[in-house]
């Protein structure tokens, strides 16, 4: 695709932003019309909200590697990786292998299949804190079996979450939380606020069965957690005998034993999901044996754990060929290192340009943010402009790199050096074309 800079320097955000909406809808006429057809079927021609977003998202018809070609057949480069699902890129031989000579035994088997329990081991020995692991479908759907046990175990209600944190489709809490949540009872929280956190557990120690938390928020902006933060959750939940889940679905990526091994820490159970099916749909949640042993069939005083697809045969297959052939220890380090060297060479150049911006993050997942003011929580970052986001992201697509529109990128493991490249390239070419536009959001 052509590049798309031209003198912008001294026009308003809102134009800036009325011109390359205007030049996204010109340049993808395929994906307009498709987009318009299917609300005809689903509301608002979407089946996924996050993958919406204005004036319509382009469709994608193929993926390679870390390339996506789309309905108009312009080829990008693939820097949302599926919101870190998307790991072993879209074509990775092994992953590909493996699902080949699942499928070839037979779909839907109804019974144990020969890869589940490799796959357990595996996750076994890479996670420290998870002594038994079961399967489940989606990352939501391991959280809601986490605070499940966590409510059935200790015999309370209550929940803590912090404000701003994604933790599934039904466990959603920014703006308020989503009116489509689950109905649990929640005591909101904020993040990496030790004092007011530990106060909160106190003050509702009696009802609380667990506290959810990412030890880094992927949704809400890719903000590191404290130090001090965690370990206060960790000292004030043991203090009351309180469930500490850790929100692993995103963060697990990025250290070989996820993110909580490489902080030292030991949460009660832990979440995961994305990429650790490979590609295919997956979901997991383990941790302490005498939490996990709850689940155990063969006890007579058991929770039930059920779900068709739990142990899907092409997901089983799939997770085993990623951790024994590709996503090695080694190459998890490879992978995180090489994403700290880019967010390090993004933020060098809005230094250079001296622009009011930012890049969070930690290894392979980063954030661009268009505003100076440090970031701790995610109300630090809400005031931050909307049309700033959507400049950038409306962007990087015409310039040929899929992103998310919050700013959002995670790495996946057929990325070069010479992809991050173009890319510091591209963002640079942004940053030199908006020089004006940009100082106007100080």
């Amino acid at each position: 695709m052509a590049n798309s800079a031209h003198p912008l320097q001294n026009i308003s955000l809102s134009a800036a932003l009325a011109d390359v909406e205007a030049r996204y809808i010109a340049a993808n006429p395929k994906s307009k019309a498709r987009f318009e057809a299917a609300a005809h079927n689903m509301p608002g021609g979407n089946t996924r909200t996050i993958l919406h977003y204005d004036p319509f998202p382009v469709v994608i018809v193929r993926g390679e590697g870390v390339r996506l070609t789309d309905l108009d057949g312009h080829l990008y480069t693939d820097y949302l990786g599926e919101y870190t699902a998307g790991l072993y890129g879209h074509s990775e031989p092994a992953i590909a292998a493996a699902i080949q000579e699942a499928l070839s035994g037979g779909l839907v088997l109804g019974g144990p299949n020969a890869y589940e329990a490799r796959l357990a081991e595996l996750m076994c020995e890479r996670f420290p804190a998870v002594e038994l692991v079961r399967f489940c479908n989606s990352g939501t759907e391991a959280n809601l079996m986490c605070l499940s046990l966590a409510r059935a175990a200790t015999g309370r209600d209550a929940i803590m979450v912090f404000n701003g944190a994604y933790h599934g489709g039904f466990l959603a809490f920014a703006n308020g939380g989503s009116r489509v949540n689950a109905p649990f009872e929640y005591v909101v929280g904020e993040y990496n606020d030790p004092e007011g956190t530990q106060q909160l557990i106190s003050q509702n120690a009696g009802k609380l069965a667990a506290v959810i938390v990412e030890p880094m928020m992927g949704a809400g902006g890719c903000i590191p957690a404290d130090r001090e933060f965690l370990d206060v959750l960790r000292r004030e939940t043991e203090r009351h005998g309180i469930v500490l889940i850790f929100d692993e679905v995103m963060t697990s990526r990025l250290a070989p034993g996820g993110l909580h091994g490489a902080l030292g820490f030991t949460p009660d159970l832990v979440s995961f999901g994305k990429y650790l099916g490979g590609g295919v749909t997956f979901g997991a949640f383990g941790g302490r044996r005498e939490l996990m042993g709850l689940l155990d069939p063969t006890r007579k005083d058991g929770f039930m754990h059920s779900g068709t697809y739990n142990n899907n045969v092409l997901t089983m297959a799939a997770g085993v060929a990623g951790l024994e052939k590709v996503f090695t220890p080694a190459r998890a380090e490879e992978l995180n290192a090489s994403g700290d060297g880019l967010r390090q060479r993004l933020n060098a150049l809005i230094d250079k340009h001296n622009v009011p911006m930012q890049v969070l993050g930690r290894g392979s997942m980063l954030c661009v943010h268009p505003t100076r003011k440090p970031i701790r929580r995610p109300s630090d970052h809400a005031s931050a402009p909307a049309d700033a986001r959507r400049l950038l992201h409306l962007e990087l697509n015409l310039r040929g790199f899929y992103t998310a529109p919050r700013g959002f990128m995670s790495l996946s493991l057929p990325h070069t050096e010479s992809d991050h490249d173009r890319l510091v390239a591209a963002f640079e070419g942004f940053l030199e074309d908006y020089a004006g536009v940009l100082a106007q959001l100080d």
